[in-house]
Parts: C-alpha cells; structure tokens; sequence
C-alpha cells in the first residue's frame, strides 16, 4: 500500500532562484566580453588552473594556443563501442579535444564509463594547458536515458508536466544528475523545453512538458536550477523550437511553416525564461522555419536565428551547443559534412558535436582548418568560441558543486541508482497521474473478481501481482510488430471473455489496436481498465473503456503509481498536460 507524503511548494521558488543567479553570474554570464588587457601580463607558464580571473585566463589562453588547439577546443565527439578507442584518445592527446560525448550505445557499464572519463581526462590534463573536458550526455528522463545500467528510469518531461509542480521539475533534474556526475558526467542535454503542439509528434511526444509555452519555461527553469544543484551544467533544448513538426531531423530537415508572430508568443517563451533565469548552455536544433527565412536554413546553421535573435534580441550570454552534426536535418541542407560545420560556427555555435569521431584529417578538420589559416574573420569565430567554452570550464570548474574530475570507481554502486531518487520518483509518479476517465475507479482487489492483466513491462506485471494475486497474465512485446499485432488482436478476446477486470496497458499505435478489440467485452459488463504508458494521444480515443488512466511513461515508478491508483491507494490528481485537438 502505498502512502504519500504531502509537499510543501512554498520554498522551491526561493532556492531555484538562487541557484539560477549563481549560475547566470557564472558558468552562464561571462559571455561575450571585451577583450581585457590583463591577459597580456600573464606570465609564459599560465595554464587552466592558474590563479587569474576567469575571462582574463580565458583569453590569455586562447591567445597562445594554436590554431588547431583552438578549432579542437569548439568540437564535441562520441566514441562507438563500450570504451573509447584509439582515434578518440588521439583526439584528446594530440588535439587537444575540448569536449566528450557519452551516448546510449556504450553505457551499460557504468563503472566502464566512469574508467573512460576520468581516462580521457587525464590525457586532457596531459597537455600543456591542462584544460579539462566537457562530458556531456542524455539524460533527459523518461525514455532518452543515455546512461543505461542501472541509473533510474524516471516517469519524464510530460508526467511533470501532469503534476505541474516545480518541485517536481527541481527534483527530477537532480536526482538524474546526481546519477550521472557520480560517473564524471558534468554536462546534460536537458531540460527539453519543446512544446507538445504536434499530437502526431513521436520524437517530441512525452519528451515535452507541456503544449503550454509559460508551464514549459517554468518547468524547464526548475529542471535547470536541479541539475546545477547536483553539480551538471544544464542545456535547453531544441531552440527555437522542436514541438510542431511529427518530423524527425535524424532522417530530414523538419519545416515549421508558423510566422513570427505565433513563433514568438509560442516557440520562444519557454527559452525566455530560461534564458532571464540564466541557463548555462542551449542546444540549436536542426529545424527550418520557411516563413521567417525563406531560404530554409535549420536554426543550427543560420546566423539569424543563433547570432541576430539568440544572442542579440533574446540577450543570450551562455554557450550555444549544435545538436548532432551527424543527422541529414543539416548535412543535406550543407551539402557536406565540412560544410556544415563550417556553417554552424559562422551562425555563432560555440561547440559543434559529431555522433562519432572523426578521422584525424577529415575534411571537417582540414578544410576549416585551413579556412582559419586564410581567412581573418573565420578564424576570429572560432577563437571567441574557444574563449567562450574556456571561460565557462573555468567557471564550472571554480565553483562549489562539480561534477569529479576522476570519478571514484569504488562509489559508483553507491550513488547509483540514486537511493532518495528512488523515493522521490515513485511519489512523482504518483501525483502526475491523470484519471482521464475514472469509471468504475477504484478496482479494488476484493471486488473486482477475476483481474486479467495485459501488458509488456514485467514491473506491471509484478506490481499488479502484489494488488491482484490470483490475476491472469496477456503478455505482448512493448513495439509490437504487425504479426503479433494481428495475433494479439485473435487471441486476447477469447482469454479475456472469462474474467471480469481487464487492466490493459497502451504504449502505442499497435498496442490501442488490440485493446480496442476488447470493446465488445466492455458491452458484455465487463470492466475494462485502459492505462496509457506513453504519450496519451494513443488512449483518449478508447472512451468505450470503462477507466482510463494517464501515466505517461513505462517507467516502473510509474508503472506502480498506475496500478495502485487502480486499487484505490490514492486518488488521482494530474491534469492533462495536452488538450485534444
């Protein structure tokens, strides 16, 4: 049974606010300064960990690196394979790499990820201006969990979004980013602050917090002011805007046919707040908006959208971080991978990130290499970008809460997954879940007769045990292909016709389809109990159900939330983050 602990709002506003300023003061307000003639009295031997102030160190430095050190400081990349090979490790030792990517294909082992880390910054300190890396990942919550292993699979944007407290929002990035800074993590590419404007939407989808522009800028401000609690430097994504295309930038270039008017009242609020409550870092998306530039350019490319409205009109200080280079959203509009790099430094990125490593004399290294060699204004780019991912190391690393440097191996299973996280989750879970319809609510075991549960998620299943002990089980795959689909739809019914309570779970398109052929059973008297596990598009559209609960993500906190609300534990009390069209 589970019980609830009240909370109390009144404080979190006051501490999000505080740690915010610190931030805008630092990692996020020292951007684009004039040059200070101090940097010149420094002495030959300075290096990162020299005792100046930080935009006089910053310059001072990249005044004496090289042209190669500084293109190496502004790139980001990720390695393929459960460690870093030997091209990255070059990247970092004989470059001088400012930045590491972690993505999901090489972190079941986090204690293999943290040996990688605190390997690769070694090397980096190795060098002669010892600079230390970025280390970023994703780990948004709900289902973009880069780190695997057993870091907390949280409920996600679109359930914060259902409990609407930024409590809940604060929490939620600190407790997933106290789990990744235990590995050496000190950067995250989170909060997504992209609206749910597309239902069809399946690469924004739950990921949103809101369709609502001011509940997502709020929402996305309390996940920052957690995540640099917990020692991580937040980044809001995707600017300008991500949430009113179904289209995905990994295969092409979406278009968000909105004029500026509506761009500027819905796309821009929630990165408006961000920035006033000083965001450290915002990631560009490779996203066109024909009707505010014809020519088409992604916002990631376009020095209107980065240089003239981020930076100029928004008054944007922090640094601005291309989404993954490596997606056609860009390269096709570039016309080459060199020049899409190159293009996403002229439009004023500060850290240009490849999925993968490059091959140390890829045309993306040598042919802007040697446009900084032959053209002034270029190289001038490219060193203000490297000053800038400096002086906001500098400042990351000088203040009070950091990720480590050299994460300690012996304390991995310690922190994660994150003890009080734990907690805090399940109760999260349970204050965003949504009775969309309540019916019959609550199903308790006693008077509920023969429970039949129907699902993929083996927490559902083992929750639902605990409620309904002699329930019945209809297991299917979680992204059922057509054949199943087909044979789930046959054979459901006919198992179903002999219990009295079906509790069935809808993730997607495919998994609404077989619930729907439980609707005669339902004109039977059967009590049929719909619990949508995704985005809630899929679900509301079964009103022949009995009940339907919203609990927007698989996770198994919110997996257990959804089946104790339906044996009466707590009354539901989420809204709806979205309103159907």
């Amino acid at each position: 049974m589970l019980k609830l602990k009240k909370i109390d709002e009144k404080n979190i506003w006051k501490k999000l606010k505080k740690i915010m300023a610190v931030a805008a003061a630092g990692i996020g307000g020292c951007m684009l300064l004039a040059a200070s003639p101090a940097s010149d009295a420094l002495p030959d031997d300075i290096d990162f960990w020299s005792d100046y102030p930080a935009d006089v160190l910053a310059e001072a430095i990249a005044d004496r690196m090289t042209d190669e050190e500084l293109y190496s400081q502004i790139l980001m990349f990720g390695w393929a394979g459960a460690e870093p090979g030997e091209l990255l490790n070059s990247w970092v030792s004989e470059r001088g790499l400012g930045s590491v990517k972690v993505f999901g294909w090489n972190t079941d082992n986090t204690t293999l990820v943290a040996k990688s880390i605190s390997s690769l910054q070694k090397k980096a300190q190795n060098r002669r201006f010892k600079i230390p890396l970025f280390v970023a990942t994703d780990q948004e919550g709900g289902w973009i969990r880069h780190v695997k292993g057993d870091t907390s699979i949280t409920p996600g944007n679109l359930a914060i979004g259902a409990s609407g407290y930024s409590f809940d929002a604060y929490y939620s990035g600190y407790y997933i980013c106290r789990e990744i800074a235990a590995l050496g993590i000190n950067m995250n590419f989170a909060p997504t602050v992209d609206l749910y404007t597309d239902k069809n939407s399946t690469i924004i989808g739950t990921r949103s917090f809101s369709e609502d522009p001011v509940e997502a800028g709020i929402l996305g401000a309390s996940f920052a002011a957690g995540s640099l609690a917990a020692g991580v430097i937040p980044t809001a994504k995707h600017f300008p805007g991500h949430g009113d295309t179904e289209n995905d930038s990994h295969v092409f270039l979406p278009s968000i046919k909105v004029d500026f008017d509506t761009f500027e009242k819905r796309e821009l609020v929630p990165f408006k707040y961000l920035i006033k409550a000083g965001v450290p870092a915002i990631m560009s998306g490779h996203l066109s908006y024909p009707k505010i530039r014809a020519n088409g350019e992604p916002a990631s490319l376009s020095e209107f959208f980065l240089t003239e409205l981020l930076r100029k009109r928004l008054g944007y200080r922090g640094l601005i971080i291309t989404d993954d280079m490596m997606m056609n959203g860009d390269t096709l509009y570039a016309g080459s991978l060199s020049n899409a790099f190159r293009m996403a430094i002229e439009a004023g990125n500060d850290i240009v990130i490849s999925s993968t490593t490059a091959q140390l004399n890829e045309a993306l290294w040598s042919n802007n290499l040697r446009l900084m060699q032959g053209n002034g204004a270029f190289r001038a780019q490219v060193k203000q970008a490297a000053r800038h991912v400096i002086e906001a190391k500098l400042n990351y690393f000088r203040s009070s809460v950091t990720a480590p440097l050299y994460p300690d191996v012996n304390k991995i299973d310690e922190a994660i997954p994150d003890r009080e996280g734990q907690s805090f989750f399940l109760e999260q879970s349970c204050r965003s879940i949504t009775a969309y319809k309540a019916g019959s609510l609550p199903y308790k075991p006693e008077n509920s007769g023969r429970v039949l549960l129907c699902g993929s998620e083996p927490s559902f299943f083992s929750e639902g045990r605990k409620r309904y002990q002699d329930a019945g089980e209809f297991k299917f795959s979680y992204a059922m292909g057509p054949n199943e689909t087909q044979w789930s739809i046959e054979n459901l019914p006919p198992l179903a016709s002999s219990y009295d309570t079906i509790i069935f779970c809808v993730a997607d398109e495919r998994s609404a389809k077989v619930a729907e052929s439980l609707r005669p059973l339902q004109n039977r008297g059967k009590k049929i109990v719909v619990l949508s596990i995704m985005s809630p598009v899929e679900s509301w559209n079964i009103t022949w159900a009995d009940t339907i609960l919203m609990g927007y993500s698989y996770s198994p906190y919110s997996l257990e939330a959804l089946i104790a609300a339906c044996a009466g534990e707590f009354v539901p009390q989420g809204v709806l983050p979205i309103t159907k069209d």
